[in-house]
């Protein structure tokens, strides 16, 4: 929920001849747009993917062999825990890394130095994901193929395996999880070039529009038991949904459904966010759906309706670039239980 001042100049009526201009230039702007994580050592993470407390961590230790980079290392971690370093799985998988106790016990490492392995301990935790990728690296480093993608089918199936296949073995349980965490990687990198737009974004955007003067409601998803009203993240998930792509149900989360471009490669369709920390994605508050011209269409707080606002504000967070891969790769389980 966000409190900000009604948007002038814009009249509902105007606004739909505005936006249809808008979604048009979405498929033309696409001419020449390239995406991508870039090679070597150069991966940065994208704007408060990783929260503040653990950003020099993932980055330090994302770096530790070449098969791995930060922002892998970040999917992993978002992947397995969602950044809880209490989480505890039913198979008691522990931490913010989600280590099994045996597995800790011979894999675990001193990752701050204190003398202690504590696998509650983020500071130990994530440097022992990042050291037990790259022994498993290590495991599979003369297999044909992608050495990235071998190191995750590894920590998956066992490096046997791995060198048994001559690459990711044929288990779609590996290759889901192979595909989940490299699509998940773009999303926790920061773009090293311009991010190709989504070609959902015109109904994502249409739908959005037919919402218009709609009231909101706190929790609201758009049934008929709810009136057909929608809190901000409620009307993002409606508007993707209609597409075919299935978006989780809070902003925080939404945040990692694709990669982020820079403010000044805002394309209608793109989800604009606002944070009330500009150092973590887990603090989002605020989503809405950037239709252009500095503006997105959104639901803004209770007694307000579904309406364009500017994306000016100083809790501006950044934007995510919606593709269908990296809606389908983030966890839908709670972390934790």
């Amino acid at each position: 929920m966000r409190k900000f001042l009604v948007a002038g100049g814009i009249a509902t009526g105007a606004g739909v001849g505005f936006v249809a201009l808008l979604v048009v230039g979405t498929y033309s702007a696409a001419a020449g747009l390239n995406s991508g994580l870039g090679a070597g050592k150069s991966v940065g993470l994208a704007k408060g993917a990783v929260p503040a407390l653990y950003q020099p961590l993932v980055q330090k230790w994302g770096d530790l062999c070449p098969a791995l980079n930060p922002a892998m290392l970040a999917a992993q971690l978002y992947q397995e825990s969602g950044w809880d370093p209490t989480a505890k799985s039913p198979a008691d998988a522990r931490g913010i890394a989600q280590f099994i106790p045996g597995t800790w016990a011979t894999h675990g490492i001193d990752g701050n130095g204190d003398g202690k392995k504590n696998i509650w301990d983020p500071a130990d935790a994530i440097p022992s994901a990042a050291s037990y990728d790259c022994e498993l690296a290590g495991y599979v480093k003369n297999v044909p193929g992608d050495q990235s993608s071998n190191m995750l089918a590894a920590y998956n199936a066992g490096s046997y395996a791995v060198i048994k296949y001559g690459g990711v073995p044929p288990y779609k349980e590996t290759q889901g999880y192979v595909k989940t965490i490299r699509t998940l990687e773009k999303s926790f990198a920061r773009p090293t070039t311009r991010v190709q737009p989504s070609q959902q974004a015109a109904g994502a955007i249409y739908y959005a529009q037919q919402k218009l003067g709609t009231p909101y409601l706190w929790g609201g998803e758009g049934t008929a038991e709810q009136g057909g009203r929608f809190d901000c993240s409620g009307l993002t998930q409606a508007a993707y949904s209609t597409v075919g792509i299935t978006l989780p149900r809070v902003a925080n989360d939404q945040y990692n459904a694709g990669p982020h471009p820079s403010r000044g490669e805002l394309l209608p369709g793109d989800l604009v966010f606002f944070s009330d920390d500009l150092t973590n994605s887990r603090a989002i508050h605020h989503v809405g759906l950037y239709v252009g011209g500095g503006y997105m269409i959104n639901a803004p707080y209770t007694g307000a309706v579904i309406r364009f606002d500017k994306i000016d504000a100083p809790d501006y967070f950044g934007a995510t670039r919606v593709t269908k891969d990296g809606a389908a790769a983030l966890p839908t389980f709670k972390p934790g239980t």
